[in-house]
């Protein structure tokens, strides 16, 4: 699902969960950590269930300091971001109606990977609705997705049953099928087939276990697993232990009280953080950066994309007249303080339109005139 909104990729995450688990209160702590922050787009918050959320990169905040100090002048810092949607409250059978669950699985289509949150705090004064425990919590969303994906797996097969022309399409179908029987992810699949096959038959079904999946374990504020155990892996994905509740809590405070905090936790960082750069991270994308007068700014593109691509991310007509990148890597530009000690030192290079973006790379791009 990434796309290009203008000529930005837009990432969206979907937080899922069974009812009072907790997903709203993250949600919240994303929506009010960002307000304390100064958004540099339009609409941070576009409906009452979706924010636009920074990716912090303290690069770009060191960037702007060594900028300062070569021009005297101090731009504006514009970090990449993600789209955040809280997602309506699974409940058993959802792939029935029951509840919101057509509401639920039909907008997690729309996202491209899927935060879910599981209660792992023990207040009981929050009632459990329809909560058990983690291991049995998990199981309850992550069969309900299973399950529709097996309708929709076995709706394709009807359809084209008996037609010899699509015999490749239907083996296909009944691979995956027989896969989603087992209990598993088609998401496990992707390595296993032609990615021709999987381009043509399986991705347009936007299929709910065809995304990468976070488990966030949602503990109380004093849970020693955040300190010791921040990602690990879980049920074939990353998992993190987070406080919502905390993250809530640390959202409203002052930089200053946000360190003592954090220090009487034993916390070295918001796991929030963490875990919006694990989102980033997840989908395998990177960030360029550019430097200027107007901005220092990261902008995101998938690891491996062309600089001619690049290019595109900042303006279509890039691309049409591109004519060269000029690239510095972030460590050197940091360690000589400036593009001129960078230029003089033989650290700046002029890369074509095949060169493979590096992330934290910093480019400007030469652009002719067009026609």
């Amino acid at each position: 699902m990434l796309e290009r909104r203008g000529w930005d990729m837009n990432l969206s995450v979907g937080i899922v969960g069974l009812p009072n688990v907790g997903k709203s209160t993250l949600f919240n702590a994303f929506l009010k950590r960002q307000q304390a922050l100064t958004a540099n787009y339009p609409f941070a918050t576009i409906d009452p269930n979706i924010g636009v959320v920074d990716v912090i990169d303290k690069r770009l905040d060191k960037l702007a300091d060594l900028y300062e100090k070569e021009k005297g002048k101090t731009p504006p810092i514009v970090y990449s971001n993600v789209e955040f949607v809280d997602i309506a409250g699974l409940v058993q059978r959802a792939h029935q109606g029951e509840g919101l669950g057509n509401k639920f699985l039909a907008n997690i289509r729309n996202v491209d990977l899927i935060i879910q949150v599981v209660r792992d705090f023990p207040d009981e004064a929050i009632i459990r609705e329809h909560s058990k425990d983690p291991k049995t919590d998990i199981e309850i969303i992550n069969t309900e997705l299973i399950f529709k994906d097996v309708e929709t797996m076995t709706r394709k097969i009807s359809e084209i049953k008996g037609d010899t022309s699509k015999k490749e399409e239907f083996v296909l179908y009944n691979t995956y099928l027989a896969h989603l029987g087992q209990n598993n992810f088609v998401y496990e699949l992707r390595k296993k087939i032609d990615s021709t096959d999987y381009d043509k038959y399986i991705a347009p079904l936007n299929l709910l276990t065809d995304k990468k999946m976070i488990y966030v374990f949602n503990v109380n504020e004093s849970d020693a697993r955040m300190r010791f155990s921040p990602v690990f892996d879980y049920k074939r994905f990353h998992a993190v232990y987070v406080s919502a509740k905390l993250e809530s809590e640390l959202s409203i405070l002052s930089e200053e009280d946000k360190a003592s905090y954090l220090n009487d936790l034993k916390l070295p960082y918001p796991i929030l953080d963490r875990l919006i750069r694990l989102c980033f991270d997840e989908l395998n994308l990177i960030s360029f950066l550019t430097v200027g007068d107007i901005e220092v700014k990261s902008w995101t593109i998938k690891n491996g994309d062309s600089a001619l691509t690049a290019a595109g991310t900042i303006h279509s007509d890039f691309m049409d007249n591109f004519i060269k990148a000029e690239v510095i890597s972030y460590k050197d530009y940091a360690e000589y303080g400036s593009k001129l000690k960078c230029k003089e030192l033989g650290k700046m290079r002029f890369e074509g339109k095949d060169y493979i973006v590096q992330d934290g790379d910093i480019i400007e791009f030469k652009i002719g005139s067009g026609r």
